[in-house]
């Protein structure tokens, strides 16, 4: 199945659409020289503060070593500071800096943009019947 047919089933129709706005934001991104992984990993911080690397590494579901790897990348744009852990020397915490909160924010923006260019054919009843169904599917 290409892009320009249609789904058979349910599942391919919502992995179209998926894949639409993956590529949007993939292309978001690569204007600011930063991975979906490190963009996952900007956002943990956003959500949860600041995090050691091994917490990072849990909410991202990877090996350690390779949130090492993201954070070093990160911190190497600007985007990151580590600091040591006033509860355990031993440890270093992740927090974001001003610039990664800048970009976080611009990308938020335009990642809206992309997504209002995709949904924009749906009137607004459609679009909150869709909004409450991926709420639904969201939950466990």
């Amino acid at each position: 199945m290409t892009q320009d047919q249609p789904a058979d089933s349910l599942g391919e129709a919502f992995g179209v659409v998926a894949r639409r706005l993956r590529s949007a934001s993939v292309a978001a991104l690569s204007t600011w020289d930063v991975t979906p992984s490190q963009m996952r990993a900007l956002r943990i911080l956003g959500w949860h503060g600041d995090v050691r690397s091994s917490e990072l590494a849990q909410h991202l579901h990877i090996a350690p070593r390779s949130a090492t790897e993201v954070v070093d990348a990160l911190e190497a744009k600007g985007l990151v500071a580590r600091s040591a852990d006033p509860t355990d020397r031993r440890a270093t915490l992740v927090s974001l800096t001003p610039r990664g909160v800048e970009l976080m924010e611009e990308v938020r923006r335009v990642r809206g943009i992309e997504s209002e260019r995709l949904f924009e054919r749906l009137s607004d009843t459609d679009r909150a019947h869709l909004a409450r169904i991926l709420q639904q599917l969201q939950s466990d």
